[in-house]
């Protein structure tokens, strides 16, 4: 038996990188998948977004695992959206046993260069986008008396980083939900964690080194914060440790706080 036959597992930024990683893994380990992405190119910041091919080929490789999918377009910003691709989901499943809130963004700036719109897309798809998402999937689990949420923070959401105050500020804020989520949601059987990675070798990581006009190896050599002699971590290392917070293996983990970092927040 597969650790999650049966399960139903909704994952947010689905198309590439980290998402599409986690719920690959999931399928191989039995899981259907609800596929959520932005598909498209959005205002800030400038670098590349999942496409609709990424969804469909993805839908395609969950199939071929022996697993149903169901892909849903949208930004984590538009509850209506939101809610159309969790009843979706519940239409097509019945139920949603994992949540795996992983959309979100990066970029560079100094507090006295920053927009008011490049502070307000941060935190609308970091912290409100997890919030939208969650309001909307957490009543099926309520009524299932059972569910797991991840929510994908960062090592800055539990220090600071230079130039990236906006970023900071949202990772710490799902930190905070995380912990205020898991104490809320206790008595219905529903665990809540965050996660911690340093930086990731996905197309995201490209692109702010692109619009740094660095190469991904330029923009890790400057933060030169891991302790393990490696620039970054690969997408299918935070896959593996979703699985594992998703397991029934970690059956009484909740409320906290789990980092994969290489070493990074150790000095």
């Amino acid at each position: 038996m597969k650790d999650f036959e049966n399960r139903v597992a909704f994952i947010t930024g689905a198309a590439h990188g980290q998402g599409r990683a986690t719920a690959l893994a999931l399928a191989k380990e039995g899981a259907d998948i609800v596929a959520f992405d932005v598909a498209k190119k959005i205002e800030y910041p400038n670098y590349d977004f999942g496409t609709n091919d990424e969804l469909e080929t993805l839908k395609k490789e969950i199939e071929a695992l022996g697993r149903k999918a169901v892909i849903a377009v949208g930004d984590v910003r538009d509850d209506a959206a939101v809610t159309a691709a969790v009843e979706k989901a519940i239409e097509q499943f019945g139920k949603i046993d994992i949540l795996f809130n992983n959309a979100g963004i990066c970029a560079y700036a100094t507090v006295d260069e920053m927009t008011d719109d490049e502070w307000n897309a941060m935190i609308d798809i970091n912290l409100k986008g997890p919030f939208n998402v969650t309001r909307r999937v957490v009543p099926y689990m309520k009524k299932a008396k059972s569910g797991v949420i991840i929510n994908n923070s960062s090592v800055m959401g539990l220090r600071g980083g230079n130039r990236l105050s906006h970023y900071t500020a949202s990772k710490w804020g799902l930190t905070g939900l995380t912990k205020a989520w898991a104490i809320e949601l206790a008595p219905f059987n529903i665990r809540v964690v965050s996660i911690h990675p340093t930086g990731v070798n996905t197309p995201m990581n490209d692109g702010l080194a692109a619009m740094e006009g660095m190469t991904p190896i330029e923009i890790a050599e400057r933060s030169a914060g891991n302790l393990l002699p490696v620039p970054w971590i690969e997408p299918q290392d935070v896959a593996d440790l979703v699985l594992f917070l998703a397991s029934d293996k970690a059956r009484y983990a909740t409320g906290s706080q789990f980092v994969i970092d290489a070493g990074l927040l150790s000095v």
